[in-house]
């Protein structure tokens, strides 16, 4: 009797061990299917403006909606996360969204002479964003529930991975497929692949058993930073009261201003300034989000090891500025002496500052979910969510008014300074209690 008990266990911990692998695929999936979306479709930027007959601003209004969307539900939505589980609102959120990209698809679509209102565009996407925004914080706690602290930083960092790894997809594809097809194969291929993510999310995702949870690792415990330890006690203080949480939230919004300049008019920019063509523009873009997602996969393995979250976010800060106002800088001696051979830095540049911009996501949303602890991931991740897409509101609307005001040196400029707040706002690191195996060394 022993001895198949102690074989059931093994066989539960195999399993347990194997399927969490499965839940962070659903969980990449699930991003990357909406980071398709949200970051693809800003990508149109140029083709947007041209088949619904918009304006600079009009078009920062409408790609402002998408932002707007997700910033105003993904607290409920996290709320209802920690209420429902990450199963329910997942699947929830992936077939609602596609319903709304094919209500897009169907009604929302330039044909013929018929070009719709941009008011009815702009509902359209923030429809999109509204329900869109269940996607970050289920998909989160679901993984958060199968990893244990340790091996948190590379699995977060792998799933937010799939924001730039979409949007990089949708950068490549969106474009073509809205010049050569129309927006209604654009906006229909999104839908299909929330949908077949929604069918991946009902087969594979659950919640962990206990025997599963321990032997896949989501104990609380285990080597890394206090923050960590912490994690493990109890939570007294609701996520919404913990100012920690607050401070890694609102500079994340901080650094997301320059990932949101690039994404959401970076093309334009290439366009209207750089004078590149369609290719450039595309293979540009889909280079950002390339970097990206390499980086973010990078960033969670080393901090993992290191216990060092909080003063990489830190760096990423600090060098995020330093090359948007090098950018800035470039960009306004380009506009005074027309120097060409500048201008073909603007690519690079683009590259560079996005990527590193948008680098540091799965250290900082695992920093949330660490110091809020798994029953309230949620919570705590939809509160940064919240914070980054509130700047995916703003950053659209404020461009414009930007330009108009200095040109694209004082958008650069502007979004430097953005990226330099986020420096003093981050906590500091704090000394790390020690790996596992430190703490062995010094009790021999």
């Amino acid at each position: 009797m022993e001895s198949a008990s102690i074989a059931s266990n093994q066989a539960v911990r195999v399993r347990a061990a194997s399927h969490r692998w499965k839940v962070l695929g659903v969980g990449f999936a699930a991003n990357a299917s909406f980071s398709a979306a949200f970051s693809g479709i800003p990508t149109t930027a140029v083709f947007l403006r041209s088949g619904y007959h918009l304006g600079n601003d009009g078009l920062g209004l409408v790609l402002a909606m998408l932002g707007l969307g997700i910033a105003v539900s993904e607290l409920p939505w996290g709320l209802l996360t920690d209420r429902w589980g990450d199963r329910r609102v997942l699947l929830l959120g992936l077939l609602s969204t596609a319903a709304a990209l094919a209500g897009l698809a169907l009604f929302v679509a330039p044909s013929g002479g018929h070009v719709p209102a941009m008011t009815t565009l702009a509902l359209g996407l923030l429809l999109v964003g509204l329900l869109g925004g269940s996607v970050n914080g289920s998909s989160g706690r679901a993984v958060m529930s199968w990893f244990r602290e340790g091996e948190r930083g590379l699995a977060m960092s792998i799933r937010q991975t799939a924001v730039p790894a979409g949007g990089g997809l949708g950068a490549l594809a969106l474009p073509a497929l809205a010049s050569h097809f129309g927006f209604a194969s654009a906006y229909g291929a999104l839908a299909l692949a929330c949908a077949v993510t929604a069918a991946f999310a009902w087969r594979w995702l659950h919640e962990p058993t206990p025997s599963g949870s321990a032997q896949a690792g989501v104990a609380e415990t285990g080597p890394g930073s206090r923050a960590a330890a912490a994690a493990a006690l109890p939570r007294k203080v609701s996520p919404l009261r913990d100012a920690s949480i607050w401070r890694v939230a609102l500079g994340a919004g901080a650094l997301c201003v320059p990932q949101v300049a690039v994404v959401t008019f970076g093309t334009v920019f290439l366009h209207d300034f750089g004078h590149a063509g369609v290719f450039a523009i595309s293979a540009t873009m889909a280079a950002v989000q390339t970097g990206a997602a390499i980086a973010r996969v990078w960033s969670g393995g080393w901090t993992d090891r290191r216990g060092n979250r909080r003063t990489y976010m830190r760096v990423c800060s600090l060098l995020t500025s330093v090359l948007f106002a090098v950018l800035a800088l470039m960009t306004g001696i380009t506009s005074l002496n027309h120097h060409a051979t500048m201008a073909t830095l603007f690519m690079p540049l683009i590259v560079l500052g996005g990527v590193c911009g948008s680098a540091w996501h799965g250290v900082a949303f695992t920093e949330l979910a660490t110091l809020a602890g798994t029953s309230r991931a949620g919570t705590a991740l939809a509160i940064g969510n919240t914070c980054v897409f509130l700047m995916l509101f703003l950053t659209p609307l404020a461009i414009p008014l930007l330009l108009s005001i200095g040109a694209w040196p004082t958008v650069w400029a502007v979004t430097s300074v953005c990226a330099l707040i986020a420096l003093p706002v981050f906590p500091r690191a704090v000394r790390p209690v020690g790996t596992m195996a430190s703490r062995a060394r010094r009790a021999t």
